[in-house]
């Protein structure tokens, strides 16, 4: 299935009172980590995968990327991008990542934010970049992490006083779909281990660069919740790199 949860008025209402949606990438927990692994945009011709509200094209593009392509399924996402992160070096375009088609060798690097554990299949959207991609091109991606997909809930288990006790790891080598609860609604997400991830770049032609399970920054620990974070990982963010033929 193609999950698209963005273009439901009430759950993109909700996903816009998020503090990564309202303050962008300084709002976004995970960004000291990725902005570390991505690579030199200078030059560059990119594809952002999911890219959402565009942050990081926008950011690509400030950073050197002579041309970059920020494709999303939701066209309420895209209408936003658009609003608040347009650039003359910027396209986007309304598409499903498992319906993209592009000539081999068309990009210099790709990336992707929280939008791969949406994709069924793992492995042939890999092999499908792999040929989207230039020699030495580079590939860095965000997803929630396997300990955090494993059980589906996706939600801490508490006492009868409404407190954290723990969070549920479960079925972790049972891979597939998993029915979850984000913004207070039910969403379908795929379950996959950490070796999946690795062993599907290994596989598909890439050697990886870079790994992180990215904690809050410091910055943050004083959000409501934000100590909990620190409990278990939530996004892991990988980095690989096409290897030369």
């Amino acid at each position: 299935m193609k999950e698209n949860r963005y273009d439901d008025e009430q759950f993109f209402k909700k996903y816009s009172e998020m503090s990564r949606s309202k303050e962008g990438l300084a709002g976004a927990g995970e960004w000291y980590a990725l902005k570390q692994i991505l690579p030199d945009f200078h030059g560059k011709k990119v594809l952002d995968m999911g890219c959402g509200y565009g942050w990081h094209c926008k950011y690509a593009a400030d950073n050197g990327a002579v041309s970059v392509l920020g494709t999303d399924i939701s066209r309420r996402m895209l209408e936003t991008a658009r609003q608040k992160n347009s650039d003359s070096r910027i396209t986007y375009q309304l598409s499903a990542m498992e319906d993209l088609r592009f000539p081999e060798r068309s990009f210099d690097c790709v990336i992707s934010s929280l939008a791969f554990h949406y994709v069924k299949d793992f492995p042939a959207l890999v092999a499908r970049i792999g040929r989207w991609l230039k020699p030495g091109g580079d590939f860095v991606f965000s997803v929630e992490h396997p300990t955090f997909t494993a059980y589906g809930s996706q939600d801490w288990y508490y006492d009868a006083d409404g407190n954290i006790l723990h969070f549920p790891v479960d079925n972790y080598y049972c891979e597939g779909w998993r029915k979850a609860t984000f913004l207070g609604e039910p969403v379908t997400k795929y379950h996959r281990t950490l070796t999946h991830y690795v062993q599907g770049l290994l596989q598909g032609g890439f050697e990886l660069l870079d790994l992180a399970e990215p904690m809050p920054p410091r910055e943050m620990m004083d959000l409501p919740g934000m100590k909990d974070e620190m409990r278990r990982p939530m996004m892991l963010i990988l980095s690989a790199r096409k290897r030369a033929e």
